[in-house]
Parts: C-alpha cells; structure tokens; sequence
C-alpha cells in the first residue's frame, strides 16, 4: 500500500503541477491574442486614414475599400475567437487581417500616387490648352482687324464725291 499511496501523491502534484502551467500558458496565449488584435484595430485603422488619402486625391478606392471590408471580417472573427477562448485562432486571424491592410496600405499609396501624377500633368495640359486657345483668338482678332481694315480701306478709296449742281 505505501507504494500506492506514492504514487498517489506523485500524479496528484503531477497534475496540479501540469494545471498551474497550462493555466500559465492560457494566460500567456489571451495576453498574446488580446496584442495581436489590439495591433490590429490600430492597423485598420490607419489603412482606412491611407485610403482617405487616396480618396481625397481623386484615385478609385473601391477595390481597396472591399479588401478593407474582408480585414475587418477577419478582425472580427478575431475578436470572437478571443471570446470563446481560441486564442491560437484569435492570433491567425489578427495576423491575417494585418497583412491584408498592409497590402491594401501599399496600394492606397501607389494609387494616391498616381492619382497626385495623373492631376500633375491634368494641370499642365490645361495650361497649355489655355495659351494656345488664347494665342489662336488673338491671331484670328488680329486678322480679323487687318482684312476689316483692308476692305474699309478699298471702299473708301473706291469712293468718289458727288457733286451737286447749283448748290451753295
């Protein structure tokens, strides 16, 4: 019997032992989910201010504005994860919503960009436009003047007096 009871006493300290650190594990693993999502609020949120950039810009949002939606699903799931003690999946998928804004951060970028450029050369053809448009007005108005001249000119040379008998 006393080899029973050892051994008794040994598995019961194994398990209370095997508890404390699983229990140290779950709270490591929740301190480790609750990080991951809070990154990853704070990463949706500065994608969204990125592609209020681009917007602002003029550049077409739509596609980064349905990748955004598709983080945000995954910070939810995230989210319930957590609640329901998945803590492992609360982290995939934290981590998974992260890289899709950082991808949809990198677009918005090179949109905002290119929308920047594109107005860029949208106001020098404007300019352009405008001096020519102006130059040709004032070619056609100063032709226009000079064949008005010329034909003034020949009708009043071709004009003769008239004159009037018996008048004073």
């Amino acid at each position: 019997m006393p080899a029973w009871r050892g051994f008794f006493v040994f598995a019961l300290l194994f398990v209370l032992a095997l508890s404390v650190l699983l229990i140290e594990g779950c709270v490591a693993g929740a301190e480790e989910a609750a990080l991951a999502i809070e990154r990853a609020e704070g990463v949706v949120v500065s994608g969204y201010q990125i592609v209020l950039e681009a917007e602002q810009a003029r550049a077409n949002i739509s596609r980064l504005l349905a990748r955004l939606n598709e983080a945000g699903e995954l910070l939810a799931l995230a989210r319930v994860s957590y609640r329901v003690g998945d803590f492992d999946g609360a982290v995939l998928f934290a981590e998974l919503c992260g890289e899709i804004v950082d991808g949809v951060k990198v677009d918005a970028l090179g949109l905002r960009n290119l929308a920047v450029e594109e107005a860029g050369h949208r106001f020098w053809w404007a300019i352009i436009g405008s001096i020519v448009g102006v130059s040709i007005i004032v070619f056609l108005s100063f032709l226009s003047w000079f064949i008005f001249k010329g034909r003034y000119y020949r009708r009043v040379l071709e004009m003769r007096p008239e004159v009037v008998s018996g008048g004073s």
